[in-house]
């Protein structure tokens, strides 16, 4: 495409006359070595990487910077396309920029230009965000003489938008107001306990420390330059003081495509009042691990934070909302996810409720008796009536009729009992079994004082660490045949299928089939029989008991479904399926039974939301994304050997070159 470049000398559209000594009644002192305003704010200066939404967005920015240093902005060039007369680049320097020509120089004005050289060149990049590219910071003459108000008129409609706070949509927050650090005391590193409890009362901004917004802005900026698709956005109060940060970078974003399905969002650091308000979104990759899906910071636990953060991801995630979705049981996550995630099935996560049982009912008189009812009730019983009359029992007996906890825990029943959620889709997070948990991405990266320039750091090493775990287990998944313990086919067929560790956990169902002694008919219904199945398990005490288990099996739909749901919380079939399959003469387990998600080589083939054949083609922002995720698979195949390695960046060479090919055909 032809663009053209226009050489802009524009004057600024208005002067002031303040000073900044003085401004609002409220004196400001200078820096004596570079004649910068020393105030109650600072704005951050500019930087290499910094993006913001739009042309207007960069260019107040800038002006807004100048006004706190003291100089006044021009716009030196401006560059346009030929046939639309899109902006799609811009060089804004200092006033003092340049010499006055020839013809100029006899005019009665008196000379201001000193040849200035500091400046920022931008440009409009692939994600339609306008990113500054080189940056000179450096005056030739004296700063804060004379502030002006250079800021560049806008349209109504964009100013209806800056003022609007209750946007339905996600509001992509201007990066120049989240670069204003509060010097006057949003957060003192001496507040204790007590202060920081009372702020959280008025959860309205980060209880930030000194230091913490300069090393978000580092970080965001450094990963901007580092990691191409990286994805950020802030939300900033009336004040333009931080409130809400979220991330995610290019791998996680890429992970949100394979496995978003079934979500955990971890808000436990947030509600356990640790010294950093952090929530996560996690996912489970094919070998079972937990994988990142993006994090951010939140001022406080309010319906308004938590609405900000899961569309500023879904933002991120385009087109995807998660089948499941896993949280800590809150009624603010409720409202939340009601309004963003209307579709999804929320769930509270039972280990997190199992987790609060020694807090909630430890200070009973027969603390040890009501726990193990409650285990038996929750984790032993089948139908719903069973967990009812379970419950009913524990209640009675021990006298906790009134217990409040446990009055709102049978309330919520629906969302947390396994009972209830037969029909639901966990990926492995269900925690099924007594004992079971969903670990926090960061536990062992973050405790109760981690400051937030120390997490940052640590953050990157916690997932530099998760991808060298899942590299490793492809290797081992692709490269190593795995013991095989029984005769079963269904062993065999799935030891060349399933990635390592979830093979191993398959394997265990097809083991404990030789526990169940015991596949009678109960019932006929047309192509539909219902099984009963019998099988001895270790209870209390060690004592083996009988548990009857009912499958349900239809032979001409290739369908077997037990009332254990094994298959819906973990994604393979359990023993007593395996059992009904074997009893029939089934050899090979139905295919709808084999999900891709588990398959060793379901990265390969992994088709992203956006198939070629659907593309926008007036939509360079899917492009980018379309293309960084099929790149991002060939890079993933490509760390596996060296041989890979050499193939992958032979490959990306032929491209680069075919692509350039393009391009000169088109000149």
């Amino acid at each position: 495409m032809e663009k053209d470049s226009l050489n802009n000398e524009q004057e600024p559209m208005s002067q002031g006359s303040e000073t900044p000594q003085e401004r609002d009644g409220e004196r400001i002192e200078l820096d004596g070595e570079n004649s910068v305003p020393q105030g109650r704010k600072e704005f951050v200066a500019p930087a290499i990487g910094m993006e913001f939404e739009s042309y207007d967005d960069a260019y107040n920015y800038y002006n807004c910077y100048a006004r706190e240093v003291g100089f006044q902005v021009r716009v030196k060039n401006s560059w346009f396309k030929r046939n639309s007369r899109e902006k799609y680049g811009a060089v804004l320097c200092c006033s003092s920029q340049g010499f006055k020509r020839i013809k100029d120089v006899n005019r009665l004005r008196k000379e201001t230009r000193t040849g200035c050289p500091a400046m920022i060149r931008m440009r409009l990049v692939d994600s339609k965000r306008w990113r500054v590219l080189e940056v000179t910071l450096e005056h030739n003459h004296m700063l804060g003489a004379k502030i002006y108000k250079s800021v560049k008129k806008v349209s109504t409609g964009t100013k209806r938008k800056w003022q609007s706070n209750s946007d339905a949509e996600v509001r992509t927050v201007k990066l120049y107001r989240a670069l204003v650090i509060d010097a006057g005391g949003n957060g003192n590193s001496n507040s204790n306990a007590r202060e920081v409890r009372k702020f959280s009362d008025h959860p309205n901004q980060l209880n930030l420390k000194k230091g913490d917004t300069q090393a978000i802005y580092n970080y965001l900026c450094r990963m901007q330059l580092t990691n191409p698709n990286f994805f950020y956005l802030m939300d900033l109060n009336d004040e333009g003081r931080l409130r809400n940060v979220f991330w995610v970078d290019a791998r996680s974003r890429a992970a949100g495509g394979y496995f978003g399905d079934v979500v955990f969002f971890d808000s436990t650091y947030l509600s356990n009042k640790y010294e950093i308000p952090l929530v996560a979104f996690v996912g489970i990759n094919h070998h079972g691990q937990s994988v990142l899906l993006g994090c951010g910071l939140l001022a406080g636990e309010t319906v308004e934070s938590y609405v900000w953060i899961f569309k500023a991801w879904i933002t991120s995630m385009p087109g995807r909302s998660p089948q499941t979705i896993i949280t800590g049981r809150c009624k603010f996550l409720q409202s939340a996810i009601a309004e963003v995630f209307p579709k999804s099935h929320h769930l509270f996560g039972l280990s997190h409720i199992m987790r609060k049982v020694p807090e909630k009912l430890g200070g009973l008189r027969n603390y040890d008796a009501i726990r193990k009812a409650l285990i038996k009730a929750v984790y032993e019983t089948l139908k719903p009536f069973d967990f009812e009359a379970a419950w009913g029992f524990m209640i009675q007996c021990f006298g906790v009729t009134d217990h409040e906890w446990l009055r709102s825990l049978y309330e919520d029943r629906a969302q947390w009992a396994l009972v209830y959620l037969k029909d639901t889709f966990f990926a492995g997070m269900a925690a099924a079994q007594p004992g079971e948990t969903l670990n926090a991405f960061f536990d062992r990266y973050v405790h109760k004082q981690t400051p937030l320039k120390e997490f940052l750091d640590k953050y990157e090493l916690a997932l530099q660490k998760k991808h060298k775990e899942e590299a490793l287990a492809d290797m081992e998944s692709r490269y190593s045949s795995p013991t095989l313990k029984t005769r079963c086919s269904f062993e065999l067929q799935l030891s060349k299928v399933y990635t390592r560790e979830i093979f191993k956990k398959f394997q265990f169902e097809v083991e404990e089939m030789y526990s169940c002694f015991s596949t009678t008919q109960l019932h006929i219904d047309g192509p539909i029989i219902i099984f009963l199945v019998k099988e001895r398990v270790l209870g209390e005490g060690n004592r083996r008991e009988i548990r009857d288990y009912e499958v349900l099996y239809n032979r001409a739909a290739a369908e077997v479904r037990c009332i254990c749901s094994c298959f819906n919380f973990n994604g393979y079939l359990c023993r007593h399926a395996l059992c009904v399959l074997n009893f029939n003469g089934v050899e090979e387990i139905p295919s709808k039974y084999i999900l891709p998600r588990w398959k060793k080589d379901y990265k390969r083939f992994y088709i992203p939301d956006h198939g070629s054949n659907n593309v926008d083609v007036t939509d360079r922002v899917q492009w980018f994304n379309q293309l960084y995720k099929s790149a991002l698979q060939v890079v993933e195949e490509g760390v596996i050997s060296i041989d890979h390695y050499k193939v992958a960046l032979q490959t990306f060479e032929e491209s680069l070159n075919r692509v350039h090919d393009v391009e000169e055909k088109h000149e």
